[in-house]
């Protein structure tokens, strides 16, 4: 499963309504081991996209036990044999660590192993997943560690369990906010509060801040972003400072820098359409991106907008030509024989394949 996700039963909502999108926290990954850890060791994959959500509904669906029978547990050795087909061909995402004295140390990694494998419920019973997770744990990691990782997952699936009761009491807030125009801010906190109260049932404090830490930080900042642009009393310069003004009051780390790109790339796009609206030379927008985005970057875009003003110069000249053809040739099909040949001297095969939908959006353009 992957770091970028965000949970469904809150930031879906908020984003939904904000259209922000901030990348993740950025984590690293590590190759797993074939061999029991030693002093600390990392597992890292590729990720396998299922929301929390939809696996604490799944999970609540299922009528198995939640440790897996005898059958089951001698059915496994590393945990990776037969695999279900969404599984496959992929790496199992996330990672154990463990400490000098073998001890657990909890990181967002071990949900996210936890994820990687529950992502296949509805493909494998709850039992079978739980005996493979509890097998790949003991096969990778030494005592007391391995112990400590598999108590830890009992309550993550106990907690995943738990979730759709609170989800249920509070509806879908992406419906309600379509509907009204905006988000209820207090059911947003009350929820939050809710959620959080249930954590601290099945977590201690470094659980809870390494599994969800990240994930509530973007929260509280899509929260306040709603919270400004909702706000009725200030004007849009008092909404941009504001907005920035809690931006740099954030403490410095992943969170904080993922918000800043994304913020300049955000002002990237709006004044890069507002300075070519206005007739921008390349150098103004040369430097401009520079400023918001580093030179490197400024490059691209710079190479970007020529390849692009290319396309555009080969496509106004095959638009002429296509008219011209239409109009001398009486036959349709000699006529399309004779633009599909325009067409390959113009275009190579990808561009070909744009220029249908290129000329659909130039024809609004011009509305």
């Amino acid at each position: 499963m992957s770091n970028n996700r965000r949970p469904a039963y809150l930031p879906i909502a908020i984003i939904a309504v904000v259209i922000i999108v901030i990348a993740a926290a950025v984590i690293m990954w590590f190759k797993p081991d074939n061999k029991p850890m030693a002093t600390q060791q990392s597992l890292s994959a590729s990720p396998t996209d299922k929301s929390e959500s939809t696996l604490s509904t799944a999970l609540n669906s299922e009528q198995t036990e939640q440790t897996a029978s005898a059958q089951n547990q001698s059915a496994f050795v590393t945990g990776l044999e037969r695999l279900p087909r969404s599984l496959r061909d992929t790496q199992v995402d996330g990672e154990i660590i463990i400490d000098e004295n073998k001890q657990l140390v909890v990181t967002e990694g071990l949900r996210r192993l936890f994820d990687y494998f529950l992502s296949a419920l509805g493909e494998e019973e709850e039992a079978t997943i739980y005996a493979r997770v509890e097998s790949y744990i003991r096969h990778h990691t030494p005592e007391p560690a391995a112990s400590q990782a598999v108590a830890i997952f009992g309550k993550y699936v106990a907690y995943l369990k738990a979730l759709p009761d609170i989800e249920k009491r509070y509806g879908n807030l992406q419906l309600q906010a379509s509907k009204s125009g905006e988000l209820d801010l207090n059911a947003i906190a009350q929820q939050k509060q809710d959620v959080a109260n249930l954590r601290q049932q099945y977590f201690d404090k470094t659980t809870i801040e390494a599994f969800f830490g990240a994930e509530d930080n973007y929260d509280d900042y899509s929260i306040e972003m709603v919270r400004i642009n909702q706000n009725e009393q200030m004007s849009e310069a008092q909404k941009q400072a504001a907005r920035q003004d809690y931006v740099s009051r954030l403490p410095d780390g992943a969170i904080k820098t993922n918000i800043m790109q994304q913020a300049n790339l955000n002002e990237l796009m709006a004044r890069t359409e507002q300075m070519k609206a206005a007739g921008a030379s390349p150098e103004a927008l040369y430097n401009m991106r520079r400023e918001l985005v580093g030179a490197p970057a400024a490059e691209r875009l710079a190479q970007v907008d020529q390849e692009d003003a290319n396309f555009d110069q080969r496509f106004t000249q095959y638009q002429t030509q296509k008219q011209r053809l239409l109009n001398q040739i009486a036959d349709p099909a000699e006529a399309q024989i004779q633009i599909d040949q325009l067409e390959q001297q113009l275009f190579d095969d990808a561009e070909r394949k744009r220029l249908s939908g290129y000329a659909a959006l130039q024809e609004t353009k011009t509305q």
